[in-house]
């Protein structure tokens, strides 16, 4: 009964209670994905504003798949408002430095032209910097660049010292990094079982461009003559329209320890898939990917939430996790909201928290391959129909209603928020808590449904939403810019970012065929 809603044990809500600093400093840091696009709609074909700084080596403002699509990172946070606060202030240096651009304020792009138009991103001329333009062109040769530049958000959170020491107190244990690293996983699996109900929640790409599909096959209705759409869709990002992969669907990844987790890992970044070997590696010269394994590095891996913890410069990531253990997990599953002008908002953070900490101390059995298989199922129904009246999914071989099993789960994590409360002077937690009950008593409160009835009440293709939205926030953000005080550090810290990558681009000792060699082989 892996997927039965896990129960919480009263007394490790008590220990948790009463144990100073243990959940009043979570830690928690958002990654932000947005494409850059021009005054008409149209992706950027500009380089990455030299203004922001250096995308290989800012702290706060780099890119991911494209040239064209910013991701603003913050730090770490021990509280909510900070964390917000501080992505907020990177949007309002982004704006001031975007001249006559704007941010696309959904996840799924539009009026994006040929694939080949799509540039990919560019770091430089250092090795490394070579090394993740390479890693993209890859994923372009691989899935097709299109499929690349749909944008999210990233959440990572993890639990401070004083957590883990209740933790392992009331579990009667000793403390130490293997003790959380299991915990971690067992969160994973947990996530992994109960995430359609984020999906549900926050979910807000119920339609996309019919430029988007083009040729492809799809499940799709038309919306209008220019936008396709289902009537009862959440989140196309994360269905069949989203990140998948012919390769990827042939792992198995398994969550139960970290060994497996790294085993099979390790065999999808050594192993060759005939597909990629007809791409060819480096052709006339140029190279086209990384390798011809069925993953070229460890981030190509399309998961809803991943093990991670910080590398060293050169590091492999699944070689820090195997030799240290994990130290937060990182949420992949959220839509950039079009709604709110940085895509997320304090009561979608505090809920999240909510959610994670159920999954990180709930009961977690042993995860399988039917069970990912029902999980997967799950997801894609949700994704396409999860706001159908009536929509039943698969619990342990069991249908039951969805609006049922997200009562369960809401009513399970509940003392989670009320607990969380105790570290404001107001019920937020709680408030936030309330606000996802009432999107499951009235679907048409969820983002995706907000959507869908602008567009029809409107009578707006999704084109002219999204820029609607995107025109908006841009106004918010032009209104509301940075102190001049602020401003000139952003200034300052975007110039000393490219001073660290051409003091990185002096210090390349080897060829870039040497350096690949080294940057992909495992210790």
């Amino acid at each position: 009964m892996a997927d039965r809603t896990g129960q919480l044990d009263p007394q490790i809500l008590v220990a948790l209670r009463d144990a100073p600093g243990a959940i009043n400093a979570l830690q928690r840091g958002i990654e932000k994905e947005s494409l850059r696009v021009s005054a008409d709609g149209r992706l950027s074909q500009r380089p990455h504003p030299v203004e922001l700084g250096s995308a290989l080596t800012h702290p706060q403002i780099t890119t991911d798949f494209s040239e064209a699509q910013l991701e603003l990172i913050t730090g770490v946070h021990n509280d909510t408002e900070s964390a917000l606060d501080e992505l907020e202030n990177v949007h309002r240096y982004v704006y001031q430095n975007l001249k006559d651009e704007l941010l696309w304020t959904s996840s799924m792009p539009c009026m994006m032209g040929a694939d080949s138009d799509i540039p990919v991103g560019r770091y430089g001329s250092a090795n490394i910097a070579n090394a993740k333009t390479v890693y993209r062109l890859g994923l372009g040769n691989r899935y097709g660049r299109l499929m690349q530049t749909i944008s999210g958000i990233h959440y990572n959170f993890s639990a401070p010292d004083a957590f883990w020491q209740a933790y392992a107190d009331h579990h009667k244990v000793a403390l130490d990094q293997d003790l959380r690293t299991r915990a971690y996983f067992g969160l994973i699996r947990n996530f992994r079982r109960f995430s359609w109900l984020l999906i549900y929640l926050f979910g807000a790409s119920p339609a996309i461009c019919k430029s988007f599909v083009k040729d492809r096959a799809h499940p799709l209705e038309v919306f209008d003559e220019g936008s396709l759409y289902l009537p009862y869709a959440t989140s196309l990002r994360m269905g069949r329209l989203g990140y998948q992969s012919d390769a990827q669907s042939l792992l198995h990844v398994s969550y139960n320890s970290l060994e497996e987790y790294a085993g099979t890992m390790r065999q999808a970044l050594t192993q060759t898939y005939p597909p990629y070997e007809a791409i060819g590696v480096k052709v006339d010269g140029e190279y086209r990917q990384l390798n011809t394994a069925i993953l070229q590095i460890e981030n190509e891996f399309y998961g809803t939430i991943r093990p991670k913890r910080p590398i060293r410069s050169g590091e492999r990531p699944l070689t820090a996790l195997i030799s240290q253990g994990v130290e937060y997990v990182e949420v992949r599953c959220l839509d950039l909201n079009p709604f709110l002008p940085m895509g997320i908002d304090a009561p979608e953070i505090r809920f999240l928290d909510s959610f994670l900490l159920y999954c990180l101390l709930c009961e977690s059995p042993q995860d399988s391959e039917a069970e990912s298989a029902r999980m997967q199922a799950n997801q894609l129904k949700v994704v396409e129909e999860g706001r159908r009246p009536g929509l039943t999914l698969d619990r342990d071989h069991d249908q039951i209603a969805l609006d049922d099993w997200a009562r369960e789960l809401l009513t399970a994590i509940r003392p989670l928020a009320d607990l969380l409360d105790r570290t404001s002077t107001r019920r937020a937690f709680s408030q936030s808590w309330g606000e996802q009950l009432a999107k499951v008593n009235e679907p048409e409160l969820t983002p995706s449904a907000r959507v869908l009835a602008i567009m029809r009440s409107q009578q707006l293709p999704f084109f002219r939403f999204a820029m609607n939205q995107s025109i908006a926030q841009k106004g918010y953000f032009n209104e509301h810019p940075l102190p001049e005080h602020q401003l000139q550090q952003m200034q300052q810290g975007a110039a000393e970012s490219l001073v660290r990558q051409r003091e990185i681009e002096t210090q390349d000792s080897v060829d870039f065929d040497e350096f690949l060699k080294a940057y992909l082989a495992f210790q």
